[in-house]
Order: structure tokens, then C-alpha cells, then sequence
């Protein structure tokens, strides 16, 4: 075995002198590196600027798995890096003459915030204190108008849902969402013709067709409507987004009122779903992540919080287009009182 380490080292001098590792009359010299003393369990292995150094081999089983096992972390450490680079690759915005970007945002806690549907500016904590039993008196002939009208309109709903509280919430929520807007864009085009300012009213209305959508956002995280569901939802929705559009150019005031009567339906309906989840019928289940974030609730808060809150905007909006019925009762415009910014 000497003899086969000897002849190995003469080798080794031989090709080192063969590829110019030695250089004479240059004053450059050998380099010979040990890596391990030479033994049966070495083996020659040559250098990139032609010397050559002996490795001890790695015979022990602990020394493999150990070789083993910094490969695999190398690999996973690997692995880790390629699935961020591929995180950001996606959530990276295509570069384009305009410019256009998302900065990025956070939480308090310094978290990256995960929502684009709506910024944490646009979060609050919802006023529960609320009086939920006002209720306004219809006396004039178009309040009567609007309330029978309400009232023949949950017949067929009470019909259909019965006591699927979920479900029922879905839909009124993608009918209560259009009225926010369709008064919102007819403000909107008033203001453009008379060149008049809306009072606040153009923002107030919109804000309450964005807080009915984040109704209808948080109720899809509970509840996964069937498909005919969602076929009566689509032809409901353009039954009266049309509706609403030609009885609000024809009369506000009577629009208003209707929806004022709408959200204290709502708020019953709430009532109902909260009683059934208070009774066990429904289980309180975990509050959906895009609900603890949009009205600020503690990180343990269940379905009964969300409804809580969900039940106090309605109580908000009630009063809000009960308000602006009563100023078109006046004789006046909208634009004449200021708008309630904020009140959700």
C-alpha cells in the first residue's frame, strides 16, 4: 500500500512539472497542499493552479449521512430561495412606460397587507351602540308606497330562504350594494350638468354601496351559494338595478324611503340570524380573516362579532336614507344639507 502511495505522490510531482505548476528560472515554486495525512483512506485529487493535495475519504456511515444531510439543506435553503424569488415574480407588477405601481403597504404590526379590495384607511370600528329599533312612520302616501312595497318584496324572499339566514344575507346583499350606486352615479351627472357641487352626497352614497359589497365579500367567506342561487341572484340584480335607476330619476325621495324601509329588513334579518346563532342552529364559527381586518375586531372574534357589525352598518344606512328622504320631503336638495361622511 506504501508502495501504491509513493508511486501516486511521483505521479503527481511528474504532472505537475508536465503542466507548468513548477516554474524554473521564473522564481515560481510547487504547491503541495495535505489535506489529511497520506493513509489507505486517501486520495489524490489535483488543484486549479496545478499543485495537488490529498482528502481523507469519508468511510464512516456518520461522516456520509453528515455530507448527506448539509447537502439537503443546502438544497432546501435552495428551494426556499426559488419559491420566494417565484412569490415576488408574481407579485411583481409589469414594468410599462406609465409607471403605474402599487406601493407597498402594511399593517401596525408591520405585516404586509394582503387586501386590495380595500386599503386599512378604509377601516373602522363599527358603532354597535346604535339604536336599532327606530322606525319611521310611513304617513305621507309615497312612505306608504315604499313600505308596502318593501314588505311585498320579502314575501317571495321569506318564501325562498325560509330561515337560511346565510344565504338570505347574500342576497340582500348584492340588492342592497345597487342603490349606493345608482344614486351616487345620478348625483354624479347632476353635478357634471348644473356644474354644482353634491353636498358630499356623491362620496356618502358610493361609501355605502363599497360598505354593502364588503358585506357581500365577508358573507361569500361563510357561505357558498348554490347555483340557482346565483342565477336569482344575477336576474334579481338586473330586475332592479333598472328598477331602482327609473324610480330614482322619477322620484328621489320615494328611492330613499324604499331603502330606508329595505335596511330595517335588513337589520331583522340580522336580528333573526344572530338568534339562531345564539339558540346553537348555527355555529359560531371563526370570523372570516377579510372581516377581522375590515372592521378592526379582535383576532379571536367569531361569525356572532361580524354579524354584530354588519347588523350596526345597516342601522347606519337606515338612517342615512331615511335622512335624505326627508330632505327631498322639505323641498330642498341634497346638496343644501351635509352629507353624513363616515357614518357608514
Amino acid at each position: 500500500m506504501n508502495r501504491i502511495v509513493i508511486r501516486s505522490f511521483v505521479r503527481g510531482l511528474v504532472n505537475s512539472r508536465s503542466s507548468g505548476s513548477i516554474a524554473g528560472g521564473s522564481g515560481g515554486g510547487m504547491k503541495v497542499t495535505f489535506a489529511a495525512a497520506a493513509s489507505p483512506s486517501t486520495r489524490y485529487q489535483p488543484l486549479a493552479d496545478g499543485g495537488f493535495q490529498w482528502r481523507r475519504l469519508m468511510s464512516s456511515s456518520s461522516a456520509v449521512a453528515e455530507e448527506q444531510g448539509k447537502v439537503k439543506l443546502e438544497q432546501g435553503n435552495k428551494d426556499v430561495e426559488n419559491q420566494e424569488k417565484e412569490k415576488e415574480k408574481d407579485n411583481a407588477l409589469v414594468s410599462s412606460y406609465w409607471g403605474i405601481y402599487r406601493p407597498k403597504i402594511t399593517r401596525e404590526d408591520g405585516s404586509e397587507w394582503p387586501w386590495n379590495c380595500f386599503m386599512p384607511w378604509e377601516t373602522y370600528r363599527a358603532d354597535v351602540s346604535i339604536d336599532l329599533g327606530k322606525h319611521h312612520e310611513p304617513k305621507a302616501f309615497l312612505d306608504k308606497v315604499a313600505y308596502r312595497v318593501v314588505k311585498l318584496l320579502r314575501i317571495p324572499t321569506d318564501i325562498f330562504f325560509q330561515r337560511r339566514y346565510g344565504c338570505r344575507a347574500v342576497m340582500l346583499e348584492t340588492v342592497a350594494a345597487v342603490p349606493g350606486m345608482v344614486g351616487g352615479m345620478l348625483l354624479h351627472l347632476k353635478s357634471l350638468r348644473r356644474f354644482q357641487h353634491s353636498g358630499g352626497w356623491i362620496k356618502a352614497l358610493l361609501e355605502e354601496a363599497e360598505n354593502e359589497r364588503m358585506h357581500l365579500m365577508t358573507m361569500i367567506e361563510l357561505v357558498q351559494p348554490k347555483w340557482y342561487e346565483r342565477m336569482l341572484v344575477i336576474t334579481v340584480q338586473g330586475v332592479f338595478f333598472n328598477a331602482f335607476f327609473v324610480l330614482y330619476v322619477m322620484s328621489p325621495k320615494l328611492a330613499h324611503r324604499v331603502v330606508g324601509y329595505l335596511e330595517e329588513e335588513a337589520i331583522h334579518s340580522y336580528t333573526e340570524y344572530l338568534k339562531d346563532i345564539d339558540e346553537g342552529k348555527i355555529e359560531n364559527v371563526p370570523a372570516p380573516a377579510i372581516a377581522i381586518d375590515y372592521w378592526r375586531l379582535p383576532k379571536d372574534a367569531r361569525l356572532k362579532d361580524v354579524i354584530t357589525v354588519i347588523r350596526a352598518d345597516e342601522a347606519h344606512h337606515r338612517d342615512v336614507n331615511h335622512f335624505a328622504s326627508d330632505i327631498h320631503f322639505q323641498g330642498k336638495e341634497l346638496r343644501e344639507s351635509a352629507a353624513p361622511l363616515g357614518y357608514h
